[in-house]
């Protein structure tokens, strides 16, 4: 008698002591795989020469490098499928049945991109330089039921994990878009404005007495922007 009173509370309990072990490798892969899709946008900025990546890229990407078996290739367009040799061999329930049954339903992976607040949107938005910079990569996966298993027959288990980086790192292509964006930045710096109230030093530190007496005649240089230059022996002739 005294065996089965303990068979009813210690059969449970080693079902779900390594069920709770899968249910924390699940939330730790979810986290790894939110920072996958956020660290990808650093790559594919608005100033990369190579276009942001779909939700739809990511996911594939994510349920085949993350969710998947885990000595599965990194390949381009590689698709995990909905069959026990493309599944991680831990996340099985005790009946052998998978805890995320459909990649496409199980794993979910959104982004979002947003504005910078003030003032660095502000500024950002008078240097014509790009202002969606804050780039979230979120991963929700949905565990299975496990029939006959209370709570976890009816739990509707769920993890979200997200990560949040600063992808644009307002890059400039050469010194002339450190120029044109730094002239065309309004009141930040209006150096037409300045011109105008220059021009009647210049002409006055022009006169050819004020060089007799040694003073610097040399007029105001309104508007110059001298950015940092790279030495041309150390630019890549491809980006000459």
């Amino acid at each position: 008698m005294e065996f089965v009173v303990l068979s009813l509370v210690l059969v449970p309990l080693i079902l779900i002591v390594p069920l709770l072990g899968k249910y924390m490798d699940i939330a730790q892969t979810t986290a790894v795989a939110s920072r996958y899709t956020a660290f990808e946008g650093a790559v594919r900025h608005s100033s990369s020469t190579d276009s942001w990546k779909s939700d739809a890229e990511l996911a594939t990407e994510v349920h085949r490098r993350f969710f998947s078996n885990s000595d599965a290739p990194i390949k381009t367009n590689d698709v995990a499928g909905d069959f026990n040799a493309h599944r991680n061999t831990l996340w099985f329930d005790h009946r052998g049945k998978p805890l995320l049954p459909e990649f496409v339903t199980n794993v979910l992976v959104t982004t979002n991109k947003e504005s910078l607040s003030q003032p660095a949107g502000a500024l950002a938005g008078n240097f014509s330089l790009p202002e969606q910079n804050l780039y979230t990569g979120r991963v929700n996966v949905n565990i299975a039921d496990i029939a006959g298993l209370k709570p976890f027959d009816s739990l509707g288990l769920g993890m979200t994990r997200w990560t949040t980086v600063l992808v644009d790192p307002w890059a400039a292509s050469g010194p002339g878009q450190v120029t044109d964006n730094v002239q065309g930045a309004g009141l930040l710096f209006p150096y037409q404005a300045l011109e105008v109230i220059a021009q009647p030093l210049a002409v006055l530190m022009s006169n050819p007495a004020l060089a007799i007496l040694g003073a610097d005649t040399t007029p105001p240089d309104v508007g110059r922007v001298d950015p940092d230059r790279v030495p041309q022996d150390r630019v890549l002739e491809a980006y000459k």
